[in-house]
């Protein structure tokens, strides 16, 4: 194995190599399984793209290392091999550097959404294209510059400053968490962050000092071969460490498939805990409708309201009245408690506000604007101009039609069989004791009632009579 400091392929290099595979493998497991497992749908927006942003750096940032490190022997012959694109653009600006921002971004989300109660004023894409404007202005200097030799190595003149990257990314992580640390979150996101900056930091630190030490003295062969591999091995623990913060996916978090319980949960009232927000129960009452009634009381009927909802999804308009019974949910959760309010509310703007939503609601633009840009998302009211409208349109496109078909007469019948089941209930628990009467003779109604079963016949009814 001589020379494999320069060429690579030494034992340790295949051992962090093996690591690295792991590591990602693991990643790619635990972001896609709790979709497979719990059939959740796919979020869209920076919920899904900051966390797919993340996967993707973390595999620019192992590949790149692997790459300018030398771990596996190759010959550098093909341009596509140049260090300036591994050791410089893809280990830079699109691995480390895009993997901290997405996560700090994820962080500023965070704050602003659960401290300001406002979502974030920037677009996900502009914020995250922000902060990554320092790492592409550093690779561009590098470029232009030339500073790598044929080992892709930079001296500590290089390496030193940009180490301070990371460092600094790390420390406004650290400080924008802990500005949030009087906030009792529901799904344990500031415990889970807590505990991936704690991994973070010392990865890094020891990240930091073995990248100074590996550019710096290239001539120390067992040092070259230590470095190259805690290099990787820190990289793999960073990247698992980072994905660990759950506040990105606080539905997902709950139904981890590493937990003992079985959460069966499908909507984000039931993972908040709020009551009646599964499925009907038998205790749910059956309102006698009448079609000449206001639509918006009818539908505060929880048994209405999910026959209605049926003839709307049938008619491929449901959005309007699943955002109406998810903002009824929203509605039982008390004021003072903010927090709850806040993950309900981000998730129906997420799910029926936002432009390009999953189940996007037809309301005004003013409207739609004035819940996005609110100053305050645990208003009782946030909602109240979205539902008026949605209710007026729901009238004149789905009220009439409702009346005449399958679903109202489906409900009709249930409503009935309700009433009866009811009426059954009383009858079977009233006193049926045997009553005393004055008449005692066969013409009593009571007669037999209280005969006893080993009553004399008729011969002797007089001395029983007596």
């Amino acid at each position: 194995m001589t020379g494999c400091d320069v060429i690579g392929g030494c034992p340790s290099d295949y051992v962090s190599l093996s690591i690295a595979i792991l590591s990602f493998s693991f990643l790619l497991l635990r972001s896609t399984l709790p979709f497979v497992f719990h059939k959740v749908p796919r979020p869209k927006g920076s919920s899904f793209w900051l966390p797919t942003i993340h996967i993707i750096a973390s595999f620019n940032l192992l590949l790149s290392l692997v790459m300018s490190l030398h771990v596996v022997r190759f010959h550098r012959t093909q341009w596509w091999q140049s260090c300036y694109i591994w050791a410089v653009w893809v280990n830079g600006p699109l691995g480390l550097g895009l993997l901290l921002s997405s996560r700090l971004i994820q962080a500023a989300h965070l704050y602003s959404v659960f401290v300001k109660r406002r979502l974030f004023p920037i677009r996900s894409y502009i914020s995250l294209s922000l902060a990554l404007l320092p790492w592409v202005f550093w690779a561009t200097l590098m470029h232009i510059k030339q500073p790598l030799n044929n080992r892709c190595h930079t001296g500590s003149r290089w390496a030193v400053p940009y180490m301070c990257f990371p460092v600094l990314y790390i420390a406004a992580l650290v400080g924008i968490t802990g500005a949030i640390h009087h906030i009792e979150f529901k799904f344990n996101e500031l415990k889970d962050l807590w505990r991936a900056i704690l991994a973070t930091v010392l990865s890094v630190a020891v990240w930091v000092v073995s990248y100074v030490l590996n550019e710096s003295h290239e001539e120390i062969m067992w040092l070259q071969v230590t470095t190259r591999c805690l290099l990787l091995v820190m990289a793999s623990i960073l990247v698992v460490a980072f994905f660990s913060i759950s506040f990105s996916q606080p539905l997902v978090s709950v139904m981890s498939l590493n937990k003992k319980e079985s959460f069966n949960v499908k909507t984000m009232g039931e993972a908040l805990g709020i009551t009646d927000s599964g499925l009907l129960s038998p205790n749910d009452p059956t309102l006698d409708v009448v079609p000449n009634e206001p639509l918006d009381k009818l539908l505060l009927n929880k048994r209405f309201r999910l026959s209605f909802m049926e003839y709307a999804d049938s008619c491929f308009a449901g959005e309007s009245l699943h955002f109406y019974d998810e903002v009824q949910q929203l509605e039982k959760i008390p004021v003072n408690e903010s927090v709850k309010r806040i993950y309900m509310v981000r998730h129906i703007i997420e799910k029926y506000i936002s432009a390009g939503a999953p189940m996007e609601v037809n309301i005004s633009h003013r409207t739609r604007q004035e819940i996005l840009t609110t100053l305050d998302l645990a208003h009782p009211d946030l909602f109240k101009k979205a539902v008026n409208e949605l209710l007026q349109l729901i009238n004149m496109n789905l009220g009439k039609d409702y009346w005449s078909s399958m679903y109202f007469l489906k409900y009709k019948e249930e409503a009935a069989m309700r009433s009866s089941d009811h009426e059954l209930e009383q009858v079977n628990a009233w006193n049926f004791s045997p009553r005393l009467s004055s008449v005692h003779c066969p013409d009593d109604p009571f007669y037999q009632d209280h005969i006893p079963r080993d009553s004399p016949s008729l011969d002797t009814h007089g001395s029983y009579l007596q």
